[in-house]
């Protein structure tokens, strides 16, 4: 029978490590009276990261006296006590192998649903003194569960806990976890995970992801729980291309087409992806590393981009001077933000530039529309008319659409720029009108632009009840923002040099955040150096599981240390793992 061996809680707590504080409430003591069990938690606990614990998914966790048993033989160990892996409740005779998501316990008068596995938490190797620990909670098929509160009700030690309902598809705890962290996921049991309610909302989208990856889609973003940042590139590095025509589009923006000496020995690429350039550097500086969409499909060895030449930019700068017959370097075609195909609406949401990877794929809607009818609305943002770089390309793809909609919006419309004929309406893009526009919350909505409009527009997606699993992304910065759970002390500097004796291993480069620095052996890995020259870093486990610290390698190879559950494809790494092996480029 199954009991209640213990109730565990906490209040969350500053430590330091590593040289950084974090918020946590990983330790969790016995109590011994009857504690009231509440919606997000039980009275006297506290989560510290409510991004990767807590909520109304994740109230309760639930670890078992046999794992304890276990890890006490494999670790050589006796000094554990009750709550030393962070959980709520120590259990008996509840093994992941048995337990099912959507299985609902009576404990005391309070009821519980089972939601989902546990996440892979660094926090809990912190607690244990092993920093694998994330890892070998999934290997070693032990990672413990989350549960939602049903009723509300108190509990205590030695209560009996009673199964009173079966989850759908009988999925257990241990298949759940190995279907989001471990190699080889079974598309069928992907597709039985689909229909299960009772997980958890990230789960859900877990599970999306890889149904989508597996039917060839190959989505790039989202917010960890990834297997791949996209497809293996084409070619390693870099590969000479030559400039075949140049064209100033606006006093800002020029055009340039690349070709490949050899077309064979490159690749085609798909709508909305880019390419990335290296830029020589100046004396002894660093080569720079731009990337730029391409704005059609490309055929293989002929690359078209369209550059914005800021002021004082290196790439614009250089670009600027760039003709005919020139040789640059290319690194190959890259990128997840790719249309999906599907007959749902679709929305191209853009601002500045940022039509350049949604003008591609409006051409590709175009060539493609004799495969079914897509209603498709273009919405584009711009200062005025002379600042619209591709407006009468986008105008006349549109009218090859029938029931296309579009909305252009003029910041600043010059007194040429016509109303009703050049554009649509004044201003900014804003949550106002697109509510006017009356978008369909069934789209899958592509966005980009600068970082401000982007996320003065996923609110507004938001708000109008767009589904964010619809909503994709692209953008030509560096991340805005870093995930680094429980970290309370972050720096607020650019990204720069390490503070400290430079390196003498390989020069390791951050291509979007334009910082070049060498190797040295006092970082762990590349997630331990990008977090010395402050570059935005995204990471959850820290042990190669999760893949959420997972970037694209522009140029160069690595090597692991612990070895990742599962590797990445080709041209990606898992940087909190991970060591250079020579010169390493990376699109962060």
């Amino acid at each position: 029978m199954a009991v209640l061996l213990s109730v565990n809680v906490g209040r969350a707590k500053d430590i330091r490590w590593k040289g950084r504080t974090i918020h946590t409430g990983i330790w969790k003591s016995p109590v011994m009276d009857r504690r009231r069990v509440r919606r997000l938690n039980i009275d006297g606990d506290e989560q510290g990261d409510k991004i990767g614990h807590g909520g109304e998914q994740r109230a309760v966790m639930v670890y078992q006296i046999e794992s304890y048993r276990y890890w006490q033989r494999q670790m050589g160990r006796s000094d554990f006590v009750f709550g030393q892996f962070g959980e709520n409740l120590t259990v008996s005779s509840l093994p992941d192998t048995e337990v099912c998501i959507g299985d609902r316990y009576r404990i005391g008068s309070a009821l519980f649903e089972v939601t989902q596995p546990r996440v892979t938490c660094y926090r809990v190797g912190i607690r244990l003194g092993e920093p694998r620990m994330a890892a070998l909670l999934v290997a070693h098929h032990r990672p413990g569960f989350y549960m939602r509160v049903l009723e509300e009700g108190d509990i205590a030690a030695g209560d009996a806990i009673t199964k009173v309902a079966d989850g759908p598809e009988r999925m257990s705890v241990t298949e759940a976890d190995g279907l989001v962290y471990l190699p080889h996921p079974d598309p069928a049991a992907v597709q039985r995970a689909l229909r299960i309610e009772a997980f958890a909302p990230g789960w859900k989208i877990a599970f999306k992801t890889l149904a989508e990856q597996m039917s060839g889609i190959g989505w790039a973003e989202g917010k960890g729980l990834i297997r791949n940042a996209g497809d293996p590139a084409a070619w390693a590095g870099f590969a000479p291309m030559r400039v075949q025509a140049v064209r100033r589009r606006t006093d800002t923006v020029i055009d340039l087409e690349l070709q490949g000496e050899d077309a064979a020995a490159h690749a085609s690429a798909q709508a909305g992806q880019f390419i990335t350039l290296r830029i020589p550097g100046n004396a002894d500086a660093a080569p720079a590393l731009r990337s730029y969409s391409l704005v059609s499909t490309a055929t293989a060895g002929r690359y078209p981009i369209a550059v914005k030449c800021e002021s004082g930019g290196v790439g614009g700068d250089y670009l600027r001077g760039v003709k005919i017959g020139n040789v640059l370097q290319v690194a190959a075609p890259r990128g997840g933000f790719v249309l999906r195909a599907g007959p749902q609406p679709v929305v191209f949401l853009s601002a500045g530039i940022g039509v350049t990877p949604v003008l591609a794929m409006l051409r590709d809607r175009v060539a493609q529309a004799d495969a079914g009818p897509r209603p498709v609305v273009w919405i584009h943002g711009a200062r005025n008319g002379a600042q619209d770089a591709f407006a009468a390309e986008a105008r006349a793809l549109l009218g090859q659409l029938p029931g296309s909609k579009h909305v252009i919006a003029y910041s600043r419309p010059l007194p040429a720029d016509r109303e009703g004929l050049d554009f649509d309406v004044c201003g900014r893009l804003d949550l106002a009108k697109l509510r006017a526009i009356g978008l369909p919350t069934d789209a899958d909505v592509y966005l980009c632009g600068p970082d401000a409009f982007m996320r003065d527009m996923q609110a507004a997606l938001a708000a109008l009840s767009i589904p964010a699993l619809h909503i994709r992304t692209e953008r030509f910065t560096p991340a805005t923002e870093a995930l680094t759970p429980g970290i309370v002390d972050l720096p607020q500097r650019a990204p720069h040099i390490p503070d400290g004796a430079a390196g003498s291993g390989p020069r390791i480069t951050f291509a979007r955040s334009g910082i070049s620095a060498r190797w040295d052996s006092r970082y762990h890995s590349l997630l331990e150096l990008a977090e010395a020259c402050d570059v935005k870093v995204r990471w959850a486990c820290r042990t190669g599981v999760c893949h959420t610290c997972i970037n694209r390698t522009l140029r160069g190879t690595v090597e692991y240390d612990p070895e990742p559950l599962e590797r990445p494809s080709a041209g990606n790494a898992l940087i909190c793992c991970s060591h250079p092996v020579g010169e390493v480029d990376l699109d962060m």
